[in-house]
């Protein structure tokens, strides 16, 4: 399926949604133009490359299903179409409906999907200058699910990363940073290795750890301080 040039030409920059049709939801989130919202069957057909969107396209089309193209909103300029795509990725994540994209939407670290007590903190937060320990700073925007608390935080900060074997001997502690802002911070008692794959499926070593919330001096020096400021767009790797 393709579209006809006339109908490219009227749908500009355009927001659109794959859904699997053996459940009617959404399971990627994008923004194209042309016939971009095709592309992405032909690729995991055509190419070996591994990620969760192909698998998942391979999955449903190996059970004999099609997916369903879905053109959320049409006739836009980019900019407009990155912070429809945004706030889509947000929204649908809020459900907890799992999405297969790799990064979160334009501008989501910035002016995201928030409760509206997250919005008050986010706009009093102190920007985090320095880190004063050896500590690495863990994103949990994929890992922590909302409302779950503190051992929902902890369990998403644990594990599993990529991590320098020689590196993590030097760390002492764990910043938990969600949207931006650092939540919880852990001292770090030992390092344990987990199994885990990477986008080709081959076996690689990953790391966690366990830990307890950091005494009181070290952690009014991190918790709620925001990271936004260092956060480059589009940033894939969780770990700093």
């Amino acid at each position: 399926m393709k579209f006809d040039y006339k109908t490219t030409e009227f749908l500009k920059s355009y927001v659109y949604a794959l859904i699997d049709p053996q459940n009617g939801k959404p399971f990627y989130i994008g923004k194209g133009k042309g016939n971009r919202v095709f592309s992405h069957i032909a690729c995991a057909l055509d190419s070996e490359s591994i990620n969760d969107k192909y698998e998942k396209i391979r999955e449903i089309k190996s059970k004999g299903f099609d997916i369903k193209h879905v053109i959320v909103r049409h006739g836009m300029t980019d900019n407009i179409a990155y912070e429809v795509e945004s706030a889509l990725i947000d929204f649908v994540g809020y459900l907890d409906l799992p999405l297969t994209n790799e990064v979160l939407g334009h501008n989501s670290i910035d002016s995201g999907l928030m409760t509206a007590n997250e919005i008050i903190r986010k706009y009093n937060a102190e920007p985090l200058r320095k880190l004063s320990d050896p500590a690495i700073i863990i994103n949990i925007n994929k890992t922590y699910k909302r409302g779950s608390g503190e051992e929902g935080i902890y369990n998403a900060t644990k594990e599993s990363w990529v991590v320098d074997k020689n590196r993590i001997k030097k760390i002492e502690y764990a910043l938990s940073e969600y949207r931006g802002l650092i939540v919880e911070v852990y001292k770090i008692h030992n390092w344990y290795p987990v199994g885990r794959k990477d986008k080709n499926g081959k076996p690689k070593t990953g790391w966690g750890f366990n830990g307890e919330v950091a005494e009181d001096n070290v952690r009014k020096k991190y918790l709620n301080k925001s990271v936004a400021h260092i956060k480059k767009q589009g940033a894939s790797n969780p770990i700093r």
